[in-house]
């Protein structure tokens, strides 16, 4: 809310999200004019009702959007184990709003991230529509529809975002038409920003494991064994994902290995001393040596934000690249006209891209985050 709110985004235009909230936080949205906020259960409905100024009286400006569960039962993450209301519970929480003189003017959902049935968006939506009936009956205006996130932002994903929003498209069609005075809402972080991100992460150490298979030798005589590299980055930090989303990181190796080299059963573990600190398993990989560079792509959904400094480890540095055609672009807003026009046939210093690097007549500069 304070960030929003700094880059100039009116209270009115916001809403408070999370249907768990600590009570200070509450507080902090009344104080800073956030009136629309979203609610799962009663208990919840209660504490934001006796903490939020605005709540009290018959004249209450107070606004919420009620929460409702999905069948996420196929997806990576699953919300719905945590927040949303069944559909056979949701009249009871509108009429306790009624009674609390708290005006429902929505309804949202989540269905997790990488689910791959379409149709558990068609189903949500519909579900949607049944509770958007109930409160009508009850008297509440509702003309918010949030329809959540977890959309895929990469290719070679099981259902493409465009499957997906066609599948929404249609049964928006069907539940709210085009003026029927409703507004639809969508988390758009994870597509917008998962391949926005690639990670470089060196290996800090490795350690050789003979296997423990009596008779069995390797060509040359040796016996069989499996290397583990641990990494600068770990589960506990910019892998999280791999704890969070099920994923299985499949390293970009920075040198092409020729195809003369062995290959090794490996594993690829984090800084921290845990055993459960384990980013991937059953890698096949050629001998690989400290300091080497290890490249991970799709690193930019819900990593780095949630990176932590636990071992003492240091939060990564972020630096941006972009290419020519982008440069042209954004080029006259960056610079002033007459500078512009001196900069004529001379080297851009953000003009970069691995694309055109070989055209360039210097390499590739990358612009520190904090300069951007």
């Amino acid at each position: 809310m304070e960030l929003v709110q700094h880059i100039g985004v009116p209270a009115s235009k916001i809403i408070y999200g999370n249907p768990c909230k600590q009570i200070a936080h509450i507080k902090y949205a009344a104080k800073h004019g956030v009136r629309l906020l979203s609610f799962d259960n009663e208990m919840e409905l209660a504490k934001v009702v006796k903490s939020h100024p605005s709540a009290k009286g018959a004249a209450c400006l107070l606004r919420m959007i009620l929460c409702i569960a999905t069948d996420d039962s196929h997806s990576r993450s699953r919300l719905s184990l945590k927040f949303g209301v069944s559909l056979k519970s949701c009249r009871q929480l509108l009429e306790d709003a009624k009674r609390n003189h708290v005006e429902v003017v929505g309804v949202s959902f989540h269905i997790g991230s990488g689910c791959p049935d379409p149709q558990a968006y068609a189903q949500s939506i519909a579900d949607a529509r049944l509770v958007f009936e109930m409160g009508a009956e009850l008297g509440h205006r509702m003309h918010i529809l949030d329809l959540g996130g977890g959309f895929p932002g990469v290719e070679g994903a099981k259902v493409r975002f465009e499957e997906i929003s066609s599948v929404i498209s249609s049964a928006l069609d069907l539940y709210f038409p085009e003026g029927c005075g409703v507004d639809i809402l969508a988390k758009l972080g994870r597509y917008y920003v998962t391949s926005a991100f690639t990670l470089a992460v060196s290996i800090i150490a490795k350690k050789e494991v003979l296997l423990e298979q009596p008779g069995r030798e390797e060509e040359n005589g040796s016996a069989p064994k499996t290397i583990l590299y641990r990494l600068g980055e770990g589960e506990y930090g910019i892998f999280n994902s791999v704890l969070f989303d099920n994923t299985c990181p499949t390293p970009i190796l920075q040198k092409k290995p020729s195809t003369e080299q062995p290959l090794y059963s490996s594993s690829l573990w984090g800084p921290v001393i845990d055993g459960c600190d384990c980013i991937a398993e059953g890698l096949w990989l050629p001998q690989l040596h400290v300091g080497d560079w290890l490249v991970f792509e799709n690193m930019g959904a819900y990593t780095v934000g949630m990176g932590s400094l636990l071992g003492g480890a240091q939060t990564c540095r972020i630096t941006y690249a972009m290419s020519r055609v982008a440069w042209e672009v954004l080029r006259g807003q960056l610079l002033p006209a007459e500078q512009d026009e001196d900069a004529e046939g001379t080297c851009r210093p953000l003009s970069c891209g691995w694309e055109i690097t070989d055209t360039l007549c210097m390499g590739p500069v990358f612009t520190p985050a904090s300069i951007m």
